[in-house]
């Protein structure tokens, strides 16, 4: 059984795992890690949940113990996500791992916060960078950060990036790193744009592909609700809100004005809900998810991008008010519960036009999502196939759903 003793790690770091509880490395972290300290480029696909973040901060925090290579300011490492929570959530995972490392600071520069506040962490000695791509541009263009001295750059969630439309601004801040550096890309899935982007950006990459029981959501009960149209998701929803053991939710819709609208709803009906979305602030949204910690908000409405990177232990439920664009957004969203081996329960409403998409769903996660119906709730029209696995057969042309 390999050990974090065994991974080439810095006594520093090996006792601040042992302060937070981590008894041994999970899969990606056992291959990724002596590979990383050994300097190579690393293209892992491996979902939520499986450990990654330490699998790259862990090896980059060793290689910032040693000495810079010669006097420069700047970062050595930069670490790009997608969005500001995911970027939050890795601040505070370096800050835990570098306890100990009294001489490596972090900065992390994001949208939705004001420019003054971080030029001054900027102006002051640090070597770790964590930015959102928009951000980081724009202290690029007001030459407010030299990224010629970066000897490691990590792309976190790089499918999720590209997904967002952030491809040209990737390359250009990797344009803008020496060619020397070492590069690390993390995604859901390696294929297409984000095979393309690597072969790009990455000299000579090892693939490492994890696919761990966390990331197949082995303890996660997934269930399907086949729907006619936006009042029979509604009455289904209040049904389940009224009728389930939930503890705490995340509920996902497709689109922020959407997201604000349920919220709204959900509020007036008693309900202590609120709104997640992108158009918000990053005091709104650091509110949101501090009272959700908290208990003071049971039910958090959230689109997919602002829910990104999101970690509350507390999550029992996950519901797909609408189905996700995707069957890699579909494991993330259900990765929000069944955290640290807990049990979760996932509910998803789907209509005639998801169809194709449960079953990539499936396909792609290897299990089958069962149907469920509601007394008194049922769709009008029902799939055509005798033992409710879904959609083995597809549906009658009555079936008229729409979201």
């Amino acid at each position: 059984m390999t050990s974090f003793d065994s991974l080439g790690l810095h006594p520093s770091l090996l006792k601040a795992l042992q302060s937070a509880d981590y008894t041994e490395p999970t899969p990606i972290q056992s291959k990724a890690i002596p590979k990383i300290v050994r300097g190579f480029d690393i293209r892992a696909s491996a979902q939520t949940g499986t450990g990654k973040t330490a699998a790259f901060l862990l090896p980059l925090l060793n290689r910032l113990t040693y000495p810079r290579p010669q006097a420069s300011r700047g970062p050595r490492a930069l670490i790009l996500v997608p969005t500001r929570e995911l970027a939050m959530q890795v601040a505070h995972q370096a800050e835990k791992y570098s306890r100990f490392l009294n001489r490596i600071k972090t900065v992390c520069v994001v949208g939705g916060v004001p420019y003054p506040a971080q030029q001054r962490q900027l102006s002051r000695p640090y070597d770790l960078l964590i930015a959102t791509p928009g951000r980081l541009i724009d202290f690029l263009d007001r030459k407010k950060i030299n990224l010629s001295h970066v000897e490691v750059f990590v792309l976190d969630e790089a499918d999720r990036m590209l997904d967002m439309g952030f491809v040209e601004p990737v390359e250009r801040i990797a344009s803008a790193l020496p060619t020397s550096r070492q590069t690390l890309l993390f995604s859901a899935t390696l294929a297409g744009s984000v095979q393309q982007l690597s072969e790009r950006i990455m000299n000579k990459p090892m693939d490492i592909k994890i696919h761990s029981d966390q990331a197949k959501h082995e303890n996660i009960t997934q269930k399907l609700h086949l729907v006619d149209n936006l009042g029979h998701k509604n009455r289904i929803l209040e049904h389940i809100l009224q009728e389930e053991q939930i503890e705490y939710a995340i509920i996902f819709t497709s689109t922020k004005r959407h997201v604000e609208q349920l919220a709204g709803e959900l509020y007036e009906k008693g309900h202590s809900a609120a709104p997640l979305h992108g158009d918000m602030n990053q005091r709104q949204r650091s509110r949101t998810l501090a009272q959700l910690r908290s208990g003071k908000i049971k039910i958090l409405v959230a689109t997919d991008v602002a829910a990104r990177g999101i970690d509350v232990q507390l999550i029992t439920h996950v519901i797909n008010f609408d189905m996700p664009n995707n069957t890699e957004d579909y494991v993330h969203r259900i990765g929000r519960t069944g955290r640290a081996g807990a049990q979760g329960t996932a509910l998803s409403f789907a209509a005639h036009r998801d169809t194709f998409l449960v079953k990539k769903i499936e396909q792609f996660t290897g299990q089958q999502i069962n149907v469920v119906e509601i007394a008194g709730l049922e769709p009008r029209a029902k799939p055509n196939h005798p033992k409710k696995r879904p959609f083995r057969g597809g549906y009658r042309k009555s079936y008229a759903g729409r979201r």
